[in-house]
Order: C-alpha cells, then sequence, then structure tokens
C-alpha cells in the first residue's frame, strides 16, 4: 500500500514536501519525495508523521476531570485530590475504568500511538489491551515506613505477575513495569528495592515537581511533613538527605540510564548536568504543573541543557485533555525559542526511546511500525512543524492506514 500526501515527517530528517510512503502488513517498507513509484492513495493536504508519545499519564484518575480545581499551591492540590480519590466515584470501579476507557480513546482519536501510564490499581493494561494502544504500564508503589519495603515490593511483583497473565496475548505491545511514586511518599529501603527489582526494566519517578519537595529534602520540614503526620504514615526514623532530589534518588541506586524523570521544575542547575551524565530523560507536562501550582517550568532551559526531553500530559485531574497536540500548543507559548522540530522530536522519537520502543516507533524509517497519524494542514502552510506545534484541533488528526 501507498500514500502520497502533501508533508512526510521522517522525524530525523528535514520534512518532505510532496512525498509518498509504503506499507505492508504493519510495517514501513520505504519511503520517498517526488512521484510515487506505484499507484497511490493521495492522501491530500496533509503532514504524515509518527504517531505521538504520551511518556506520562495517570489513566486511573481520569473519573476526576473536572473534579480537582487549578489552584496556585501543590500542597492545597495535592489535599484535594486525596478527599476526591477517597470519596471514589458515583458507581465505584465501573464508573473509574469507563472514564480511564473513554480517555484512552481520545488519546488515540488524537494521534497517540503509545503512552507511559502510572497505575497503583493495575486497571489500565486490560483497558490498553482492549483498545489497541501500547506503551508502559509502571505499577506506581509507595510507602515511607522502611520496614515496609520488603513486603511491598513483593506485593506488586504478584499484581503485575496477574496482570501480565491478563493480557497475554495483547494485538499491541504492552510492558509492565514498577516505578517509585516520589521522594516524599517512598522510604530508602524502598527505592532501593525497587531499583534492585527492576535493574533491566524502565524506571520512572516524580521529581523536583514543586517547592514543598525540596524544602522537605532539605530539612524534614513543611506542608509535606505535616501531611504525612496527618496520614499517619510518618517515619521518625527518616532522616532528611539535605541536599536536592537528583544526589538522594542517585544515592539510593534509583538514577540510571534510562530512567524517566518527571517533572523538574524545581531542579538546580548543577541536577541537571547529573542526569545529563547518568543518561536521564526529562519529561516534561507543562498544563499539569502550572494546574497544580507547581509553577512554570523552565522549558527552553531543559533543552538548553542537553538532556533529552520527552513529554506527557499528566491525568485529566490536572489538565483538560489528554491530547498530545495541545501539549505541544502550550510547549510552544512557553517556550518560543525551542524549534518546532525539537519539540516534534520530543513528542515521537525521544517519547518512544524513554518507553523502550524507539526500535519500532517515533521516527518514519524502514522496518519500523506504520503507526502513523495524518494531519489536515491547511493550503499555504510552508512551515509545517511550525503549524503542527501551534494547536491542532482533534478534527483534523487521523490515524493511517
Amino acid at each position: 500500500m501507498i500514500h502520497a500526501c502533501r508533508w512526510l515527517l521522517p522525524i530525523d530528517r528535514p520534512p518532505l514536501e510532496r512525498a509518498w510512503i509504503e506499507t505492508s502488513d504493519g510495517i514501513i517498507r520505504r519511503f520517498g519525495q517526488g512521484a510515487p513509484p506505484a499507484p497511490a492513495i493521495e492522501l491530500g493536504d496533509v503532514a504524515l508523521l509518527p504517531g505521538l508519545v504520551n511518556a506520562h499519564t495517570h489513566l486511573e484518575l481520569s473519573w476526576m476531570a473536572g473534579r480537582v480545581p487549578p489552584t496556585d499551591s501543590m500542597d492545597a492540590w495535592i489535599q484535594t485530590l486525596m478527599r476526591v480519590r477517597r470519596a471514589g466515584a458515583e458507581g465505584g470501579v465501573g464508573t473509574e475504568r469507563a472514564a480511564a476507557a473513554g480517555a484512552i480513546g481520545s488519546m488515540l482519536a488524537t494521534g497517540t500511538v503509545l503512552v507511559g501510564d502510572i497505575s497503583n490499581t493495575l486497571s489500565s493494561p486490560a483497558l490498553l489491551a482492549a483498545a489497541g494502544l501500547g506503551g508502559v504500564v509502571f505499577h506506581e508503589v509507595l510507602g515511607f515506613y522502611a520496614a515496609d519495603a520488603p513486603r511491598l515490593v513483593a506485593d506488586a511483583v504478584r499484581r503485575l505477575n496477574d496482570a501480565a497473565a491478563a493480557i497475554g496475548g495483547s494485538p499491541v505491545p504492552i510492558r509492565l513495569a514498577m516505578a517509585a511514586h516520589a521522594p516524599y511518599s517512598v522510604s530508602p529501603a524502598l527505592f532501593r528495592a525497587i531499583a534492585e527489582w527492576a535493574s533491566e526494566r524502565p524506571l520512572t519517578v516524580h521529581l523536583g515537581e514543586s517547592p514543598e519537595e525540596i524544602e522537605f529534602l532539605h530539612g524534614g520540614r513543611g506542608p509535606i511533613r505535616r501531611m504525612l503526620e496527618q496520614l499517619g504514615v510518618w517515619d521518625a526514623g527518616w532522616e532528611p538527605p539535605m541536599s536536592g532530589p537528583v544526589d538522594y534518588l542517585w544515592s539510593l541506586g534509583y538514577l540510571r540510564p534510562g530512567t524517566l524523570v518527571v517533572h523538574g521544575v524545581h531542579l538546580a542547575e548543577r541536577e541537571f548536568d547529573q542526569l545529563r551524565r547518568i543518561g536521564a530523560i526529562l519529561v516534561t507536562c507543562p498544563r499539569s504543573n502550572l494546574w497544580v501550582g507547581a509553577g512554570m517550568p523552565r522549558v527552553s532551559h531543559f533543552y538548553a541543557t542537553g538532556v533529552p526531553v520527552a513529554i506527557g500530559t499528566d491525568s485529566l485531574a490536572s489538565v483538560a485533555s489528554l491530547n498530545m497536540f495541545d501539549e505541544l500548543a502550550a510547549l510552544r507559548r512557553i517556550a518560543p525559542d525551542v524549534t518546532a522540530a525539537s519539540l516534534l522530536d520530543s513528542a515521537t522519537r525521544v517519547g518512544a526511546e524513554a518507553l523502550g520502543f524507539g526500535e519500532s516507533h517515533g521516527t518514519i524509517a524502514a522496518g519500523k511500525a506504520a503507526a502513523l497519524v495524518a494531519v489536515d494542514v491547511p493550503p499555504g502552510v510552508d512551515d509545517v512543524e511550525e503549524y503542527l506545534v501551534g494547536g491542532v484541533p482533534p478534527s483534523a488528526v487521523r490515524r493511517v492506514p
């Protein structure tokens, strides 16, 4: 099957105008510029690009859409989130799963082909398999009591094995992993235990998201300390590392090449150098950062540091949509000096590599999966990359073939 289009974006090279691509059995065979080598399906004025990668979201929170309003303090946002979550959704688990399934459908409809989902309940793998959306589901583990670490990891491993058995034979690639939540909700012993178990698996962590987190690590004080005490999960034996979050997790063996560090809003200058040397990947979620009161991410600086940048939406508890084109538009507004090509690279190639799918997704190349997205482009557009990061309406996006 050959498709012809106005624009073809391989991502790892400049866009091709008046181009074509040949696919068979779900694999890209060849592509080029100019007249197609055989009769082709004419797609018209569209940009054809690799499917987008949402490197960080929480599908199981989708039922909270509209229930946790924006705030200027992450502490206040967390408190509201916990109250809403404790109350639960009307209709219970059925309502929550229906909301997650709807969110998955919205991602597919707006060009996402891979997702990095954070799950406490492991309800999402079966939903992703049923919908045909691949990616990595990170089973998130929390626990601040050091003595609980072995039990928590053992319990998580059993749940992961059950989830893997339930999706056996999935038509799309879905990988299961384990992840620590954040430095303020996970004990040092638990960080070490998760890292040891996941020695050859992907890791992710929320890091440097809020000023409250930095205050807690440097002195063991502030809203986070009070929250842990109120929840009855404070461990009196925990001692603040008196350092930033990158130093802290490096000392625990949790940061390594390929670790997905999510947010990074409040990391210090030297911490970006550390992440680059380690080979970690930064996942930025700017709309969520602003919604929860974490602050404006320094997106231009992220790119200037040389740390690979992937993109996530976070959850519907902190954004209005899981549409990656909406996230790209936010990044363009925040960082007008970052090239459109770099933003698109983050939303495709870097995201695919971050989730371990770099060999099959993220760029248009012979032998890779034909997981392609077509976007209608108005006549007269001569900078197609800039157009794609400027705010694409959902109605203009569709999968091909």
